[in-house]
This record gives structure tokens, C-alpha cells and sequence, in this order.
């Protein structure tokens, strides 16, 4: 039971009460019970009967306990002891592609499932805004180099309900040769419910950063026949002449990229969407 008596404290009026210094009742805190006169140091402060009551340890290492409030004393002069104030819960930390970061997870086995995309960018993309999400699940992100051959790399691949694929396609529309080759891609044995084949509008994936994100409100358009990623670099003013021109391209690009908010929601979408395929129903 805590000690509490009628006494000074309930002497003052609630003008006076209210001019009271308050001090929060933190572990250690040297108080002295004005009705007593017990001096002690918080040792302990809890809920008893639905009110706060703080516990007092003296010199000689006895304890005693008292309701938090009124008729307690700091340095000779009288306060208001309150509850310490709950910290308020820090903002849960976030992965670069806005998901809630596990902290202290170590990265799982490699399942046989995997990622496709088109080619190195496009990988180095996805690793760059997913790269954490996909360790917590291990789903690797593998590079084709091309969908030429996406029919037979899909049958080698042997998908089945704990080897499934999810590929991403560039320029992925209705009636593009892209969209052929996926639907012939769909029909290999296995493929119908182990893979799923989604694709983002842009000619290549570096259209998938928000222009602004570079400092430019639109990407150029690229005359037909160009090189398409030579035509983008030379229209910016970068060096464009050779393939270290277009790597070196591509780094300024990516290293613009920080998160989610970097990148066009119709890319946004089909990512999630492929993770989602990939890590539904707890594959082993």
C-alpha cells in the first residue's frame, strides 16, 4: 500500500496548486515528502489502483511509497511530481522503396525463384531501390541481356510452384514485338501459373527515372534508328561517343536514383507486383 495522509499538500488552493513547478518523476530524483518528511530517491514509479504511485528509497536503503502529485518537496522549495512523459515512438526506418526496414535480419538463402530483367541497368535499378526487400526475401535479380530468346531461357529455367520467375520487360505494350515474345514465352509448360511477364512502357529503362530527379522536366526524343541510349545522352550535352561514355551515362543516372520517389509509378507497380507473385504463399 502507498502512504497517503491529509496534509499540507491538501491545504493549498488550486490557484496555488496550479503555480507549482511540475517535475517529472524520473529514476533518482532526490524527493522529500512534505507530510513525513521522508527524503528518498525514485526508485520505482507504477500504476496501483489506476493512480501513479512513485517509491522512495532513503539513505539506510528502506523504502516507501507515495501517490505522484502534490506535497512533495525538491531542495527545500515545493513542486508538482507528474509522470515522466512517454517518448514518443520513433518513425519506423525505411528502405529506399518505402517499405519498413527489418533491422538485424540477416539475409535468407537464395530461393529458386528469381527476377529477370532485361538487362544490367534494369538490374542495377532494381537492387538499387529493392536491393534490402528482396535479401529479407532471397530472391535474386538476374539480367538477360536481351528477350530474343525469352521462350527457351523460360523452358532451361523449368518453372514449377517452388521455381516460379517474374520478368520485367522494357517497353512492354500491345502490339510491340516485346509483347509477342512474352505471349509466346507464356505458353512453355509450367509457365501459366509459375510466371508472371510484366513490363513498363518507357524504350528503355533509364526512362523509368523521373526527369526531374535529373535536373530536366522530359526526356528527349530520339530520332528512329539512333541509338537510343547514345541519341539521349548526346541531346543532354554528356560525352556520348563510345560505350565508357554511355556507362559513365548510366552511373549519373543511377546515382540520382536515392528511393521509390525517384522512379515513375508505372515501374512503381510492376515491381511490387513481380515481388509480390514471388512471395506469395511462403515458398520454401
Amino acid at each position: 500500500m502507498y502512504s497517503y495522509e491529509w496534509g499540507p499538500q491538501d491545504l493549498a488552493s488550486p490557484a496555488g496548486r496550479q503555480s507549482l513547478p511540475e517535475i517529472a518523476a524520473e529514476n533518482g530524483l532526490v524527493l522529500e515528502d512534505a507530510q513525513s518528511g521522508w527524503v528518498g530517491a525514485i526508485v520505482r514509479v507504477e500504476k496501483s489502483g489506476g493512480l501513479h504511485v512513485l517509491t522512495l528509497e532513503d539513505r539506510r536503503g528502506k523504502t516507501r511509497s507515495f501517490r505522484l502529485g502534490y506535497g512533495f518537496m525538491v531542495d527545500g522549495r515545493p513542486v508538482k511530481v507528474v509522470p515522466k512523459a512517454k517518448a514518443a515512438p520513433a518513425p519506423a526506418a525505411r528502405t529506399a522503396s518505402g517499405s519498413v526496414r527489418v533491422e538485424g535480419q540477416r539475409a535468407r538463402t537464395a530461393k529458386a525463384s528469381r527476377i529477370w530483367v532485361e538487362g544490367k541497368h534494369d538490374a542495377e535499378l532494381v537492387e538499387k531501390v529493392w536491393g534490402d526487400d528482396l535479401r529479407v526475401e532471397g530472391i535474386v535479380v538476374e539480367p538477360l541481356h536481351g528477350i530474343d530468346d525469352l521462350s527457351a531461357a523460360v523452358m532451361d529455367f523449368s518453372p514449377g510452384p517452388q521455381r516460379r520467375l517474374g520478368i520485367l520487360v522494357d517497353h512492354l505494350v500491345n502490339g510491340s514485338k516485346e509483347s509477342a515474345i512474352a505471349a509466346k514465352a507464356m505458353s512453355v509448360p509450367g509457365a501459366r501459373s509459375n510466371v508472371l511477364i510484366v513490363g513498363h512502357p518507357y524504350v528503355d529503362v533509364w526512362q523509368a527515372v523521373k526527369p526531374g530527379t535529373l535536373g530536366f522536366s522530359q526526356w528527349p526524343e530520339v530520332p528512329r534508328g539512333q541509338d537510343w541510349k547514345t541519341g539521349i545522352l548526346k541531346a543532354l550535352g554528356w560525352p556520348h561517343d563510345d560505350h565508357v561514355a554511355v556507362a559513365r551515362g548510366w552511373q549519373r543516372i543511377l546515382g540520382s536514383v536515392h528511393n521509390y520517389a525517384d522512379l515513375e509509378p508505372s515501374l512503381l507497380g510492376r515491381v511490387e507486383e513481380v515481388i509480390d507473385f514471388l512471395t506469395a504463399g511462403e515458398q520454401v
